[in-house]
């Protein structure tokens, strides 16, 4: 089973209470979503491998580390899943991305695949699939078989907030998977929405309703 992490960090606390509000407007809501997942990508990147590399500082050759292994990709599921993204490239600036559109049909609540572009190499790199919300799960368990389907191994899903009842489905669908939340949160509502949640996520970031 993959692990399962709630990123606790009191300046990620803080910033998703802000986000939270439904008085926080448009552009600080953005600029917030950005902040907490370059704080996130910090703590989401920890077991990025290291090699050893001799370089020479101004007083003497010495070996240091470097990073190793696999390269990253950023793959947001659209739309919500854009607000993450400047925030992890802040970073990991070399990281390549691609997109995944989904969207949920209202009266099923199923998600619906519609857009898919990708690095070509995608099965020699590091995932991290990216959407504020895991509600019922169904948007991500969908992303993330789209990407194995296209050969992709290695795969981490990070969010702001999660439902318990999306965190099961994921783990269920894909056991392999790493989850990364900011906040774990209460329940799903008869709407399918996460309470207490911070409402849709796409609507906040982009001004639409």
């Amino acid at each position: 089973m993959g692990k399962f992490q709630v990123i606790d960090h009191p300046l990620i606390q803080h910033k998703l209470t802000i986000i939270r509000d439904k008085n926080c407007g448009t552009k600080v809501f953005r600029e917030v979503v950005n902040e907490i997942a370059e704080l996130m990508a910090f703590e989401v990147s920890r077991d990025m491998p290291l090699e050893d590399i001799e370089i020479e500082t101004p007083i003497t050759k010495t070996t240091q580390k470097t990073l190793t292994g696999k390269k990253v990709a950023i793959i947001p599921i659209l739309r919500a899943g854009l607000g993450m993204v400047d925030g992890m490239l802040e970073l990991i600036p070399a990281a390549k991305v691609g997109h995944i559109g989904m969207y949920r049909d209202h009266d099923s609540l199923q998600p619906i695949e519609y857009f898919v572009k990708l690095p070509s190499d995608i099965a020699e790199r590091q995932l991290f699939v990216v959407d504020p919300m895991l509600a019922t799960g169904g948007s991500a368990i969908m992303a993330i078989d789209a990407l194995k389907s296209r050969g992709a191994t290695a795969i981490k899903f990070v969010c702001l907030v999660a439902a318990p009842e999306g965190i099961k489905a994921l783990q269920d669908a894909h056991p392999d998977v790493d989850i990364y939340t900011a906040g774990l949160d209460d329940h799903l509502n008869e709407n399918g929405y996460i309470v207490p949640g911070l409402g849709d996520a796409g609507d906040r970031l982009f001004g639409t309703k």
